[in-house]
């Protein structure tokens, strides 16, 4: 009795997993599927590598890479350099001082994509990106220039380093414009967690953030980028539900049904 016992309660396990897997399986069935292919980016900011040639005081390069862990979801890293002077006149005879800073910045974060997977395709992207950003910089004033009463002093501040934290939020728009170039652009918004020099001596310039004397600070980014595939996921598309709307005549009403 022990043996056909054990016999028929392994028959009604094997039994009930059959039905669950049918029933499953029914239900996929009743869902799309698409393969949606999911990429590694790597990406460089076109603003800052061409400001050189129109503004000798400031250069910087900034790179991005990221790879897609899903179809809504992707850890994002942004790397850059970035090396600035910034000379304050009082007047066109007498220099008030010279700035200078030099560093570099990375902001780890993760990628949003908003739109249905359907029609980002893995070539398009709408969606919001959060990062920390950490600079490492250094900066000097090899000259400041004052004038009072006894006439002009010139003193000057040694080289200094520092680290700066903030956080960042970018909405962000992607098109890919030929197979696996992509273009794309986003707003940053930064709000400063600490510029690492203190109250007394806020910098005028910070790699990554822009004006270190500003609690906030905006930035627009144009970013060309190169797709490289790593995977293909399956990804069940959910049907939509059909509405059916009642005819109504021009009142409001529904018409009055006719025999015949």
């Amino acid at each position: 009795m022990t043996l056909l016992y054990r016999t028929q309660k392994i028959l009604r396990y094997f039994i009930s997993i059959i039905i669950v897997a049918t029933v499953w399986g029914c239900r996929l069935q009743a869902q799309d599927t698409i393969m949606f292919p999911l990429k590694f980016r790597v990406g460089v900011e076109l603003t800052g590598a061409s400001r050189y040639f129109y503004e000798k005081e400031h250069a910087g390069l900034e790179t991005f890479f990221s790879a897609d862990i899903s179809e809504k979801l992707a850890p994002t890293v942004i790397a850059g350099i970035n090396d600035y002077t910034y000379l304050r006149y009082r007047d066109a005879g007498m220099m008030m001082y010279d700035f200078r800073v030099k560093g570099f910045y990375i902001k780890p974060g993760v990628d949003f994509n908003l739109l249905a997977p359907k029609k980002a395709g893995g070539k398009y992207s709408f969606g919001v990106g959060i990062r920390y950003g950490i600079t490492g910089f250094s900066y000097s004033i090899p000259e400041i220039n004052t004038e009072n009463y006894w006439g002009r002093h010139q003193t000057s501040i040694p080289v200094n380093r520092a680290m700066a934290h903030y956080a960042e939020v970018t909405p962000a728009i992607r098109a890919e414009i030929m197979k696996n170039i992509s273009l794309g652009w986003s707003v940053s918004l930064r709000k400063m967690i600490s510029s690492g020099t203190g109250k007394d001596m806020q910098p005028v310039y910070l790699p990554g953030y822009g004006n270190g004397a500003k609690p906030i600070s905006f930035a627009l980014s144009y970013f060309i980028i190169w797709s490289i595939p790593h995977r293909v996921k399956s990804v069940i598309i959910h049907p939509e539900e059909e509405i059916i709307e009642e005819n109504v005549d021009n009142s409001g009403n529904p018409p009055t049904p006719t025999y015949p």
